[in-house]
């Protein structure tokens, strides 16, 4: 059994009895995996019911995940907790009502928009950002309600800071990465990160190539070092891991992500023209398996045992156990 809490707050893998025996082989207590990017209600379910399927199947390695005290039960029992998210509010479709079904359902996590305009937020990739929108305000109103954390991980500045500051509840951007180490779009501006973790907001560090200085030539000693940093800037009780590991995707799956069904031509988002499908990932992490080199890479950086531990988990726990319930 790992000693430490281990939580990965973002992952979209094809998923499979391998996968799942390498997270059990990282010690990794809990994951936040997105069920959700362009579906919509009804097609959300099918996916829910797709997983219950894997959790009646191997019980022995996976369960559905509600609480933190899930994430206890998963180490004692040396299992994953499975938790559910999504990236896209598509599936509340137009009705707020669902909100509360799908926190019902397990649902966890929400992005307000995933790169493009949504009813909602505004996404990173758009040309403006006229910040959250009237039915923006309503659905984080009800979201505050019933313990559905907002994410803004995909979302443009302004829809974020906006977002953090109407929220009575702290937000999280699940997977992402500081602006000023690798200066892709989707990573996050000071500004932005300042405020978040200002008000107790979380921020998962991403090991997608396309966030990464350097991409899959990306080191461990630069990414734990830019993790350090963040510590000193923005407080070590603030961060945590949101791997967003796409792990046996097909390259297909990217079309998916990316056009859902609002585009017929390609859009390469996070990507080139000549690099459409997912990039290699650092050899030091290829895989749930690998999740104790960020540990050990942490600890190389000089961080002490208690930041190590609430980075790797820890604090991903916490927060877990505040904004997961109804608001007293």
């Amino acid at each position: 059994m790992t000693k430490t809490i281990r939580i990965d707050n973002l992952q979209y893998a094809n998923w499979s009895e391998k996968i799942f025996r390498q997270m059990r082989d990282g010690g990794v207590h809990g994951v936040h995996v997105t069920i959700a990017y362009h579906e919509n209600f009804r097609e959300t379910v099918l996916n829910i019911e797709a997983w219950n399927r894997w959790f009646e199947q191997l019980p022995d390695l996976i369960f559905k995940g509600s609480t933190g005290d899930d994430v206890r039960l998963a180490q004692q029992t040396n299992r994953t907790a499975i938790f559910f998210g999504f990236q896209n509010p598509s599936p509340i479709e137009d009705d707020i009502g669902l909100i509360e079904i799908c926190h019902s359902l397990g649902v966890r996590f929400m992005q307000l928009s995933y790169n493009n305009q949504s009813l909602l937020a505004t996404g990173c990739y758009e040309a403006e950002d006229p910040g959250i929108t009237r039915f923006g305000r309503q659905a984080i109103l009800e979201m505050n309600r019933v313990g559905l954390v907002i994410d803004m991980s995909h979302s443009a500045d302004r829809s974020t800071l906006d977002a953090i500051d109407m929220s009575t509840r702290p937000i999280a951007i699940t997977h992402a990465n500081p602006h000023w180490w690798h200066p892709a779009l989707r990573n996050k501006s000071d500004e932005v990160i300042s405020a978040l973790t200002a008000k107790g907001g979380m921020l998962g560090f991403s090991l997608y190539p396309h966030h990464l200085k350097d991409g899959t030539n990306c080191t461990l000693e630069s990414f734990c070092e830019m993790i350090a940093e963040c510590a000193s800037r923005y407080g070590a009780q603030n961060i945590g891991i949101g791997s967003d590991l796409c792990q046996d995707q097909p390259d297909s799956v990217v079309n998916w992500m990316r056009n859902g069904r609002w585009s017929k031509e390609m859009d390469f988002g996070e990507g080139s023209a000549t690099a459409a499908g997912f990039p290699g990932m650092p050899e030091w992490f290829q895989n749930s398996g690998h999740f104790g080199n960020i540990e050990n890479g942490l600890y190389a950086t000089g961080l002490d045992d208690a930041q190590v531990a609430g980075i790797m988990g820890g604090n991903w726990l916490r927060f877990y156990d505040e904004n997961f319930r109804p608001a007293t």
